[in-house]
């Protein structure tokens, strides 16, 4: 008989991490039937049982997902049947903590039975350390990515393994001999529809300013999906910056190691950046409410992942009002102008992406989630 596991990711990243997961536990276990939701690598991998929905779930904000609230409401509840009905052994949540936390509350109600592994460990520590101790009562193992959270998840009595991070295997592959081309600047805004609405109009005027002070200054931007390729490249001709922008659609980590510098959306792109050896700013802008409520519970210092990675600034963050395009052309024009801060820069970046793990998380993951599949099959027995 066939173990059945059901799996939810929210987002792009969450997609391909999952699909590379997802790749090597079906290797190691090819009857394996896989339901549940996520994108389209994670759909090439599982078949038609997985729906793909990042495109409308992937939303960022207190604010944002609050207008979304009727959405995501139905969305959960026919998720939360189709489990039911399907009674998987396991379940995988891969990121997405607003929705995926609260999915593993009602399927702990719903199906005790059903084992509930976290891949890809919510940043609590940043944000709501008081919900180590629920997320311990409802959850059966975590799969972390960075070696500090081990013993925080672990401290609360959650067993955890440190995987490293699935971005070293994906990365890697992708990795390219060119050199860096003079004068190019990356312009990267983010995966989602909001991101590139509140931050690309911001980083054309930034580099409108630029190029008045260094016309031999071009600039490239990569659209996460055909529709915001398309939304940039309109932004892009409304700014009539069509001869200084050029825009593609996808091709983001190729981007990052052709340009000598960039400014990149707070995310997961930032590690991929520091990988790759970019140096770049931060910068990062949600509604106002979000931000507050944020603020009021974020306790930590930065909220770059490579500056939370390093323990200290390696790059510059431009937080809401200070995501402007004075700030933005001022930090890449010192990248384009002094050589020594650029290339330090991108050492510091290197050597904080190196904390990551090698290669092997995917595999690791999947073998931590396979151990769960052969018990649960050897206890159906």
């Amino acid at each position: 008989m066939a173990v059945a596991l059901y799996v939810i990711a929210g987002e792009l990243s969450g997609d391909a991490h999952g699909a590379g997961m997802l790749r090597a536990l079906r290797s190691m276990h090819p009857n394996l039937e896989i339901h549940g939701a996520g994108g389209p690598e994670m759909r090439a991998v599982a078949g038609p049982g997985l729906k793909d929905w990042v495109e409308d779930a992937a939303v960022m904000g207190l604010w944002e997902v609050l207008k979304r609230y009727g959405w995501f409401k139905q969305r959960f509840a026919e998720m939360l049947a189709e489990v039911k009905a399907l009674k998987p052994k396991i379940l995988v949540l891969i990121d997405y903590p607003g929705f995926n936390l609260r999915f593993a509350a009602a399927v702990k109600e719903a199906l005790p039975e059903t084992k509930i592994i976290y891949y890809i460990s919510p940043q609590v520590w940043a944000w709501n350390k008081g919900r180590l101790p629920k997320m311990a009562q409802l959850l059966d193992e975590m799969l972390c990515l960075f070696p500090f959270e081990k013993p925080i998840f672990e401290g609360a009595g959650l067993p955890t393994t440190f995987v490293g991070h699935p971005l070293v295997d994906e990365l890697e592959e992708e990795r390219e001999g060119g050199g860096r081309e003079s004068d190019l600047v990356a312009l990267l805004p983010g995966s989602r529809e909001r991101e590139v609405a509140r931050l690309f109009p911001m980083m054309l005027e930034a580099a409108r300013r630029l190029h008045l002070k260094r016309p031999e200054t071009r600039f490239e931007a990569c659209g996460a999906s055909a529709k915001l390729t398309a939304r940039m490249r309109e932004l892009v001709e409304n700014a009539k910056m069509q001869d200084q922008v050029t825009v593609r659609e996808g091709g983001a980590h190729e981007l990052m190691q052709r340009a000598e510098c960039g400014v990149v959306a707070s995310g997961t792109a930032t590690l991929e950046a520091a990988y790759f050896g970019l140096p770049y700013c931060l910068v990062y802008k949600v509604a106002w409410p979000t931000y507050l409520a944020a603020k009021a519970l974020v306790k930590i210092e930065h909220i770059g992942l490579i500056n939370i990675l390093a323990g200290h600034k390696v790059v510059e963050e431009f937080i809401q009002s200070e995501a402007d395009p004075l700030h933005v052309e001022q930090a890449l024009g010192r990248f384009l102008d002094d050589i020594p801060h650029r290339e330090e820069t991108r050492q510091k970046l290197l050597a904080t992406a190196s904390k990551l793990g090698g290669p092997g998380a995917h595999l690791r993951a999947a073998s931590a989630i396979s151990r769960w599949v052969r018990k649960v099959g050897s206890e159906g027995k």
